[in-house]
């Protein structure tokens, strides 16, 4: 897989975790300990993302 394929692949897992979360801040009785994961994931991809784009 060539870097800029890679890099896109890690963007949409960006943007399909930032929906995941709010997707699940909407919810009612939103689970606080999911939300908190997801943007562990999240913040997980874009410190690649960041690294890679280097």
């Amino acid at each position: 897989m060539s870097l800029s394929a890679h890099l896109t692949e890690l963007k949409k897992k960006h943007e399909n975790l930032s929906e995941a979360v709010e997707k699940e801040l909407r919810a009612p009785g939103a689970d606080t300990l999911k939300v908190a994961e997801l943007k562990k994931q999240k913040l997980r991809l874009k410190e690649q993302i960041t690294r890679l784009s280097v």
